[in-house]
């Protein structure tokens, strides 16, 4: 069950590539919008962030896997990526540029990845 959770987590980063990479590479486009690849990145954080958190809960990792829940850490993060994918659902359906719904879907990518590291 190790190997799944640890195949969930490189999906959970590969969720993160997509929103940060889509972000990062219209840095100098001054038709800044929101691509397909920010809205299925934070649909693959969305589902396997819930995975991994069920998986711990559920007791499915042995005991070197085994780690405590933060419940508010996860709450906070779970609202942001919800709202990351609410705006990127917005967003694939407008005409560019979409200046602010892009900068808002980075900032709070960024911030998602900070709570996660520091929190």
């Amino acid at each position: 069950m190790e190997f799944v959770f640890h195949l969930i987590v490189v999906l959970h980063f590969v969720g993160l590539a997509l929103l940060l990479g889509a972000f990062l590479v219209q840095l100098k486009d001054p038709q800044k919008t929101v691509t397909r690849w920010m809205w299925d990145g934070a649909l693959t954080q969305l589902l396997t962030g819930l995975i991994m958190v069920g998986m711990i809960s559920g007791g499915l990792l042995g005991d070197e896997e085994k780690e405590e829940l933060d419940n508010a850490k996860i709450g906070v993060k779970l609202a942001i990526v919800i709202v990351i994918a609410v705006l990127a659902f917005v967003g694939k359906k407008k005409p560019a540029p979409q200046v602010g719904l892009w900068a808002a879907i980075g900032l709070l990518t960024l911030a998602n990845v900070v709570i996660a590291v520091f929190w």
